[in-house]
C-alpha cells in the first residue's frame, strides 16, 4: 500500500537509490510535480528529490482538487512517512504553507525532517484577506498573471482556461481559507527563502516564521519576484545542498 500511495501521490524524475538524503517537494497554487523538475536535476544525485502531485492536474486531472488545506496534508503525511529517511521538506508559496502542516503532522508522529525550507510565503499565523478564488474568471486570472511564473496568453485559449481553472480556484481557496491552529510547531531547522520584488510578499512578514521552530530559523532573501526560484536556481540547489550536505 506504501508503494501505491508513493507512486499516486509523488513523482521522482531524477531517482537516486544511493543519495543520503530525499526532498520532498511541493508546488505552489496550480502548481504541479513538474514545476520541481529543474531542482530536481541540480540537487541529483546527491539529494532525491519526491514532488508532491496534487489531484486535479496533469496525470491526477480526473481527481476533484482538494481545497482545504488542512485536509491536503492529512493525505500526504503517510506519503511522506513512507519515505526512506534521513528527508526534508521543501514547499514553494502555496506548497510552503503544505510542508509545514505536513511537518507538523510528522512531527507529532517523532518523525523530524532534517530541515524545513519555505519559499515566497508568508509565516503561518500572518493573515492576508483575500478572496481571489471567487472572482469572476477574468479577474481571477489576471490575479494568477500578476504573480507571474505563467504566460498570461496561454489563458486566451477556452481549452486551457478549462483545464485550469478547477485546480487553480480550488488551490487559491486552499490558501485563502487557511488558518493557522495553535499548537505544536515544528523543532527542525527552517530556512525561509523570499524575492526581494515579489509584489505579494513583505519580507518582513516572512521573518514570522522563526516563530514556528524550536530549533535554527535562517532567512535568504534573492533578487526577483515571485517566482524567484526560477531565476536563481543554481544558488538555491547550492544552499540546499550546504543544508543538507550528507557526507559521502
Amino acid at each position: 500500500m506504501a508503494g501505491q500511495a508513493l507512486r499516486r501521490w509523488t513523482r521522482c524524475f531524477h531517482p537516486a537509490p544511493e543519495a543520503g538524503m530525499r526532498l520532498v517537494a511541493f508546488p505552489h497554487a496550480g502548481g504541479s510535480a513538474s514545476a520541481y523538475r529543474p531542482l530536481s536535476a541540480a540537487l541529483s544525485p546527491t539529494v532525491e528529490v519526491h514532488t508532491a502531485q496534487y489531484p486535479g492536474r496533469q496525470d491526477r486531472m480526473g481527481e476533484p482538487v482538494i481545497d482545504d488545506l488542512h485536509v491536503l496534508a492529512e493525505q500526504l503525511v503517510d506519503v511522506v512517512a513512507a519515505l526512506p529517511k534521513p528527508f526534508a521538506l521543501f514547499g514553494h508559496s502555496m506548497g510552503a504553507m503544505v510542508a509545514f502542516e505536513v511537518a507538523r503532522r510528522l512531527e507529532a508522529r517523532g518523525l523530524v525532517p532534517a530541515a524545513l525550507f519555505v519559499s515566497a510565503r508568508r509565516g503561518p499565523d500572518v493573515v492576508k484577506e483575500n478572496s481571489h478564488h471567487l472572482a469572476d474568471d477574468d479577474t481571477f486570472l489576471a490575479e494568477v498573471s500578476r504573480l507571474g511564473g505563467t504566460d498570461a496568453s496561454i489563458f486566451d485559449d477556452p481549452d486551457i482556461r478549462a483545464l485550469a481553472l478547477p485546480a487553480l480556484r480550488g488551490d487559491y481557496k486552499a490558501v485563502e481559507t487557511y488558518r493557522y491552529r495553535p499548537g505544536p510547531d515544528v523543532s527542525c531547522p527552517i530556512v525561509a527563502l523570499a524575492g526581494d520584488a515579489d509584489p505579494v510578499l513583505e519580507v518582513p512578514d516572512v521573518d514570522n516564521w522563526r516563530e514556528h521552530t524550536s530549533g535554527t530559523f535562517e532567512m535568504d532573501v534573492f533578487k526577483g519576484g515571485h517566482f524567484f526560484v526560477d531565476d536563481n536556481l543554481d544558488a538555491i540547489a547550492a544552499r540546499v545542498l550546504g543544508k543538507l550536505t550528507v557526507s559521502p
